[in-house]
């Protein structure tokens, strides 16, 4: 459990039994006809556009949210065919322009080998990914943003409460915090020990004095994850804020954060939490980043 600020923090106790332990995320959330899962092409020609469209999709829904500033912020997804490569966005561009077209391929020697080269990669953005990937083959999209709350939270070196059942989603080993700053990543053992405490589990990271990254098996999981860490340091703050006057924190207890994560944090699950942002992103600008 993270802790606390306050000392007089309190913990609701979980009710037994939760029930639909033996069904799948989707299957829990679904009242009638299931969801269905994460789309897989045939031809990885395709497979590849869906992901670089989604890619993009996430960079116009981090725009909306507010999650720019200047050229900084990167994703990153690793390529379906060559998994020693990955996608990252042009440097300079704004989020909110981007298209699947922009998107540049690098290898783990930071080299430009596919894609939009009329543009470069973000160097200290590329020395973070390639960590990540290289670590944790687990991972296939990582998103880093200065966003507001994250870099407001990230000062505390600390993890996040679990507050709510949202932020449960980072409960346990899902969350790690990176506790040094030394500027701007631009060393290949900085991004190793930025990895390294995100850890083999971890799904969301605190980056003191910096921001946060999140990682998923998909960009949809990545991205979704990412608007959920962003939300829950704003709420941080928020009872924090509350705290100091004297209200009461109260943290839910253990068991039933394990069990919201459990439920929760299905890949196939969390695929499915951005495409209401997705399809929002699609109709407000006429399918536009598909280009």
């Amino acid at each position: 459990m993270a802790p606390s600020a306050i000392t007089n923090d309190t913990t609701t106790q979980a009710s037994k039994p939760h029930g639909k332990e033996n069904q799948t995320a989707l299957q829990a959330i679904s009242q009638g006809v299931c969801l269905p899962g994460i789309p897989l092409y045939s031809s990885m020609d395709k497979q590849r556009a869906f992901i670089l469209s989604h890619m993009a999709a996430a960079f116009r829904v981090f725009a909306r949210k507010g999650y720019t500033e200047g050229m900084s912020g990167h994703i990153s997804v690793r390529d379906p065919e060559n998994p020693h490569t990955f996608w990252t966005n042009p440097l300079g561009r704004h989020f909110g322009l981007l298209n699947a077209s922009d998107m540049i391929l690098v290898d783990y020697d930071g080299n430009a080998v596919g894609g939009n080269m009329s543009r470069p990669a973000n160097a200290a953005g590329f020395l973070i990914h390639s960590a990540v990937h290289k670590a944790r083959p687990d991972v296939h999209a990582a998103c880093h943003t200065h966003s507001k709350a994250g870099k407001a939270w990230s000062a505390f070196a600390k993890p996040l409460d679990m507050l709510n059942q949202d932020v449960c989603y980072f409960y346990g080993e899902a969350q790690g915090v990176y506790k040094e700053f030394g500027g701007i990543v631009f060393s290949e053992e900085e991004g190793q020990r930025l990895a390294a405490a995100l850890g083999p589990n971890g799904k969301g990271l605190i980056l003191r004095n910096h921001g946060l990254l999140t990682v998923g098996g998909t960009v949809d999981e990545a991205a979704y994850l990412y608007t959920l860490m962003e939300r829950s340091c704003e709420v941080q703050l928020m009872v924090e804020a509350a705290a100091r006057q004297g209200l009461e924190k109260v943290v839910v207890d253990d068991e039933a954060a394990a069990y919201t994560f459990k439920m929760a944090s299905d890949p196939e699950a969390l695929y499915w939490e951005f495409q209401p942002d997705y399809e929002f992103e699609e109709e407000a600008c006429g399918g536009a980043f598909h280009k």
